[in-house]
């Protein structure tokens, strides 16, 4: 085999998250975004100390208990947009496919037997979506303008998504009407390598208990470009009275961003407006961030509820993307953290607390630690909207901040980001020698590689439970309980 060659196929399995195997001439080819038991071509792009990795160029058969594409339970984006992998897959596979990425994962390194449960299943495994970051782009260079989710392979090509199935209607509404405000003005969007543009992202978010609706549309400070937009034939399709074009390219962007509100509030949705904002980036970054946010209707915020507590999110807020999903799986936390009575709990990597707030209950003392200031403000907030008063949460790395705490824990229980933890903070930790720990994984990969120091250092591991929280991609969390040995 050599590079630019192309082949044909059986995938063979797919490791996680998106790795299909398919082995030509005995050698073993990675092709990324495939499905067991489809036949597929594909081009070798990479051949290097015996790994093999190519581009998948099509799907020439699709595998047998695949859905066809013209499933109404299908998306009609699959396979373009970038954002799911088993759109075709019926739930029930899916489930089997992400148990089996992450048994094969552990299985690898996990010393002695262990418990490994059934993978427990989102309630909902379409509309589940509490957040999307849409962006602002076109579909081919100089198209018209496009608001959605980049083109799968792409870093500049945006798909209009207004018909995603892992988000709820309202979601699709807001985009659809967002979408058609902005093109029919012919406002510019944001063009990373030019640095040149208004609209850059479309953030959304949505209570699924009590469906209040936070929108921010992201745009940049350039206003000049749009003091040439006819503002006037636009106001007038839902005015009397006629107003005079803006000569000032700031009064425009007034007059812009008014009507786009006035637009959404227009809007037949099953939920309801908490706030609608503006935020302003002017970084070169393709990131959601804000140098400046201005609230154009209701509150920067809003209320999510989970297993009985209340929590705040703003739209910057750490917080589980699927809120039905997070109840299924800070359940399984609370399984394997079990008692808690009398007992001081570390929650590392607390994020906005909400695994700390649940260990609370009989608790003694539960202390979370975060290194992000908002995340833990809001964590603060919470606990107090709860009433519970035995959470302290404190900013700061892990790393620094495990030596310097006064308490001792009984129990450790970590939620570490996808990369999972530092080495020196995994020392650190170990170090405590608390009788149990509660691993939270949202990559199993970075949770095989912590648990063999866990292993080394005298820790057993005991049982695991996968829950999915992101159905039709490859993401999936992990819950693993471990327990130190006697040495």
């Amino acid at each position: 085999m050599k590079k630019g060659e192309i082949y044909t196929g059986v995938v063979e399995s797919v490791d996680f998250p998106n790795k299909g195997v398919v082995l030509v001439e005995d050698q073993k080819v990675i092709v990324k975004n495939t499905i067991p038991g489809q036949k597929i071509s594909f081009r070798i792009q990479k051949k290097k100390n015996g790994r093999c990795e190519a581009q998948l160029l099509a799907v020439e058969e699709a595998a047998k208990e695949e859905l066809s594409r013209e499933n109404p339970e299908v998306c009609p984006h699959f396979g373009i947009c970038g954002g799911c992998q088993y759109q075709t897959l019926p739930y029930e596979k899916q489930l089997a496919l992400k148990q089996a990425q992450v048994k094969k994962l552990l299985a690898a390194v996990v010393k002695g037997e262990f418990l490994f449960q059934p993978i427990e299943g989102s309630p909902i495994a379409k509309g589940y979506r509490n957040k999307m970051e849409f962006s602002f782009g076109d579909e081919v260079k100089d198209g018209p303008l496009a608001l959605g989710m980049h083109k799968r392979g792409s870093f500049y090509d945006v798909v209009t998504t207004d018909a995603c199935n892992i988000v709820h209607e309202d979601f699709c509404k807001i985009l659809k009407a967002t979408k058609s405000y902005f093109e029919e003005l012919g406002v510019p969007f944001y063009k990373k390598m030019q640095h040149s543009g208004y609209l850059r992202h479309l953030l959304v978010r949505r209570a699924v208990k009590t469906g209040e609706i936070l929108v921010a549309l992201v745009t940049t400070t350039q206003t000049g470009m749009l003091k040439d937009i006819d503002l006037i034939a636009k106001e007038d399709r839902g005015q009397v009275e006629e107003i005079e074009k803006a000569q000032k390219a700031q009064k425009v962007e007034q007059r812009l961003i008014e009507a786009w509100v006035k637009k959404l509030l227009e809007l037949d949705l099953e939920g309801r407006f908490a706030g609608i904002l503006q935020i302003q980036n002017d970084s070169l970054a393709d990131v959601v961030q804000s140098d400046c946010t201005k609230i154009l209707y209701g509150e920067d915020f809003f209320y999510e509820e989970l297993l009985g507590l209340k929590f705040k999110i703003s739209p910057f807020s750490f917080f589980q993307t699927n809120s039905l999903g997070a109840e299924v799986l800070y359940e399984k936390v609370r399984e394997y953290i079990g008692d808690t009575r009398d007992k001081v709990v570390f929650d590392l990597y607390s994020g906005t607390g909400t695994i700390a707030q649940i260990a609370a209950a009989v608790a003694k003392k539960v202390v979370g630690v975060e290194i992000v200031e908002e995340a833990v403000e809001a964590a603060k907030e919470n606990a107090a909207r709860n009433q519970i008063f035995n959470c302290e949460f404190l900013a700061g790395d892990v790393l620094k901040v495990v030596g310097t705490l006064e308490d001792k824990p009984d129990l450790i229980v970590l939620d570490p980001p996808r990369d999972g933890i530092h080495p020196k903070a995994l020392e650190k930790i170990i170090g405590f020698g608390v009788d149990k720990m509660v691993y939270v994984s949202c990559k199993p990969t970075s949770l095989a590689r912590d648990l063999v120091v866990l292993q080394e250092r005298g820790y057993k591991v005991e049982k695991v439970c996968c829950v999915d929280m992101f159905p039709a991609t490859g993401g999936i969390e992990t819950v693993c309980l471990l327990s130190k040995q006697e040495i």
